[in-house]
C-alpha cells in the first residue's frame, strides 16, 4: 500500500483526534472545518479507512484510526524533534565539536575555554584529543577533527593558523642543583649540561634543538621520554636538568622543580588554533572559536612564562 501522506494531514488527522471534534480542532488550528473534513476524507481516501465514526452528537476514532494516530505522532514527534535539533545545529546550540590539542595545551590552556563554551552550549557534543604535534596536525589535515590547539613552529601553507598565546621555554632542575643560586640562565650555560630530552617527534624537543643550534650548545644526552611527567620524575631524581615551555610547568609541580627562563636567544612557541580551510566549519565550532577569543580577551596570565595574544 502506498501512502503519499503529507505532515500537515498528519498533524490535522491528530488534532481532530485529540480534540473529538472537526470543529474544535478547526478552532485550535485556526482553520475552516470544511478545510478540516477534507483534509481528513482525502487521507481517508488514500488509507482505503475509515479514521473517525461520524454521528450527530459526537465523533468516535475508529480502531483503525486509533492505531493510525498512535504511528501519526510517533512521525511527527520524530520530525519535530529532527527539525529542533537541526535549527539548534544551525543556531550553533546543537551538534558536535571535535578538537584536538597537544596535552599541555589540553589539560592547561584548554579547560577554562571548554567550561566557558559548555556552559553556553550545553547541547554541543564536545571531545577533545590529545596527541603530538604531528598526530594532530595530521587529524586536522584527514578531517577527523574540525579545530586543533597546537603548536606551530614553522609555516604551514595548506592550512589556517591563528596564533592565541606564545610561552618562552626555561630550564628545569631540582632545588639542590647549582642552577637554584642563579636568577637568570642563558641556554650558553646548557653547555656540556646533564639533559633529560624528550623524543624527537615531540614540538618541545623541536624548539629546544633550534635553539641549542643557535647557542651552539650541546649539552649530555642521558636520558629522553615522550612523556612530561617522566621528564620531570628523571629530573627530580637528580639525572640531568630539562629543558620545558612555560604552559608545560604546571604539570611538573608534583616533582618540586624549580626553573629559571632561559635567555640568548629568548625562545618561545607560537600555540594557534589551526584548521583546514577547505573544510567549512559548522556554528558550533565556529563557537568555539568565538570562545577562545573570549579567553583571549579576558583570561589572567596562566604562568608568568606564558602570553596572549
Amino acid at each position: 500500500m502506498r501512502m503519499d501522506l503529507t505532515f500537515q494531514q498528519l498533524r490535522l488527522v491528530l488534532a481532530v483526534h485529540d480534540a473529538g471534534s472537526f470543529t474544535l480542532a478547526a478552532d485550535n488550528l485556526h482553520l475552516a472545518q470544511s478545510s478540516m473534513s477534507r483534509t481528513v476524507r482525502e487521507v481517508e481516501r488514500k488509507l482505503g479507512i475509515t479514521l473517525f465514526q461520524r454521528t450527530t452528537r459526537n465523533l468516535v476514532t475508529t480502531p483503525e484510526g486509533d492505531e493510525f494516530c498512535r504511528v501519526a505522532r510517533r512521525v511527527v514527534e520524530a520530525f519535530d524533534a529532527g527539525i529542533n535539533h537541526f535549527e539548534g545545529f544551525l543556531a550553533g546550540s546543537r551538534g558536535r565539536v571535535r578538537i584536538a590539542a597537544l596535552p599541555s595545551l589540553a589539560a592547561i590552556l584548554l579547560p577554562p575555554v571548554v567550561s566557558a563554551y559548555r556552559a553556553a552550549h550545553p547541547g554541543v557534543d564536545l571531545s577533545i584529543a590529545d596527541g603530538m604535534s604531528d598526530e594532530v596536525l595530521q587529524q586536522v589535515r584527514s578531517g577527523e577533527v574540525d579545530l586543533a590547539v597546537t603548536v606551530t613552529a614553522e609555516p604551514l601553507p595548506d592550512l589556517d593558523v591563528r596564533p592565541i598565546a606564545t610561552d618562552q621555554f626555561c630550564c628545569v632542575f631540582p632545588p639542590q642543583h647549582r642552577f637554584s643560586r642563579r636568577r637568570n640562565l642563558n641556554w650558553a650555560d646548557l653547555e656540556g649540561e646533564p639533559h633529560i630530552a624528550f623524543e624527537p617527534t615531540s614540538s618541545i624537543r623541536q624548539h629546544a634543538e633550534r635553539a641549542f643550534a643557535t647557542a651552539q650548545v650541546r649539552p649530555e644526552l642521558v636520558l629522553e621520554s615522550r612523556n612530561i611527567a617522566t621528564v620531570a620524575g628523571l629530573v627530580a631524581a637528580g639525572l640531568g636538568v630539562a629543558v620545558m615551555p612555560g604552559l608545560v610547568l604546571p604539570l611538573v609541580q608534583f616533582a618540586n622543580l624549580e626553573h629559571r627562563p632561559l635567555n640568548d636567544p629568548e625562545t618561545r612557541r607560537q600555540i594557534a588554533v589551526v584548521r583546514d580551510p577547505h573544510r567549512p566549519l559548522a556554528a558550533a565550532s565556529e563557537a568555539f572559536m568565538t570562545a577562545i577569543t573570549e579567553a583571549q580577551r579576558s583570561a589572567e596570565p596562566l604562568t608568568p612564562e606564558v602570553a596572549w595574544l
